[in-house]
């Protein structure tokens, strides 16, 4: 097998034509001068001028003149078995990135909490595959601290992440959806959703809260931490799910996404329990290492994503 190197010393040698190599190829596997010139839409005179610099660049002969065509020598045989994986390599190649920019081939990438996943990426991604059904996707599902993470590392080409979180110099961030939390509890819970609840109220509710963590239990600390108040969680849970479940079967309270629980708010399984100093509102961003290139694939996956979320 040709290696890498070989390949690229001989199609792009300082002091060599890369169209010269393409002549020989032809020559060589016709045996004919005349009947390649005809093959490459070019003269004969063209092609043994061009088979006459390679050999004098080169120093070896690399055809026999017979009186019918033309015959390797030793020297070119050697040559040859060179020259044909290389522009066989580069046409393999030259028909990968076709089939990249024809969006026939290649991998996506892509990292989102449980929610947004649900809410936000599996609606475009689900748009994406139809349309794009030969790209291979690779999902991840974390904290947006760990998504940052993979980001940086390679590991991912775009993530979801929650918005704001601390300027990171290594990840480009742009804003995708605004997003809206709020408290809810179950229908036992009817009583407190009558008035506005201050933060010392919130803090007698059980609370069913993600781990301090996670941007959003880092979020609604901050928040609750400006009032004054510090909360300690009675059901630390993992994920959305949990926590709706939980409250409807009347554990206690959760801050959650609005956008993420409208059909159970809208079926009276969960109620919105309004307070007196309102929870800021916050984005989903879609992030990318900064300074480096997007894949075609990444780069149309965001278009899908950005008309999905707007």
């Amino acid at each position: 097998m040709i290696s890498v190197i070989e390949v690229i010393y001989i199609t792009n040698h300082p002091q060599l034509n890369m169209e010269w190599y393409r002549i020989f190829l032809h020559t060589a596997k016709l045996g004919n001068l005349t009947k390649a010139a005809q093959q490459l839409h070019m003269t004969q005179p063209s092609v043994s001028y061009a088979i006459k610099q390679l050999e004098e660049n080169l120093g070896v002969k690399l055809f026999d003149r017979l009186s019918k065509g033309v015959q390797l020598t030793p020297e070119g045989a050697a040559l040859l078995d060179y020259v044909e994986p290389s522009f066989a390599l580069i046409d393999s190649a030259e028909r990968r990135l076709q089939a990249l920019k024809d969006f026939a081939a290649g991998d996506l990438r892509i990292g989102a909490s449980g929610p947004m996943f649900k809410h936000l990426l599996l609606p475009a991604l689900d748009s994406f595959r139809i349309g794009h059904p030969a790209v291979r996707i690779h999902l991840f599902q974390g904290k947006s601290s760990e998504i940052a993470k993979r980001l940086k590392d390679g590991l991912l080409d775009l993530g979801l992440v929650h918005q704001p979180m601390d300027n990171d110099p290594e990840l480009d961030i742009t804003t995708l959806a605004a997003i809206q939390d709020c408290l809810v509890g179950g229908p036992a819970y009817r009583g407190l959703a009558a008035h506005p609840l201050s933060a010392p109220e919130i803090a007698k509710i059980p609370l069913l809260l993600l781990s301090p963590d996670s941007s959003t239990g880092q979020f609604i600390g901050q928040w609750l931490g400006a009032q004054g108040v510090r909360v300690e969680a009675a059901m630390e849970l993992s994920s959305l799910e949990m926590q709706v479940e939980c409250c409807e079967r009347g554990y206690g309270a959760a801050f959650v996404t609005r956008r993420f629980v409208e059909q159970q708010l809208a079926a009276g399984s969960l109620l919105e329990l309004p307070t007196c100093t309102p929870i800021p509102p916050r984005s989903v961003g879609i992030a990318a290492r900064k300074g480096l290139s997007l894949s075609l694939i990444a780069g149309q996956f965001m278009k899908e994503l950005s008309r999905h979320s707007g």
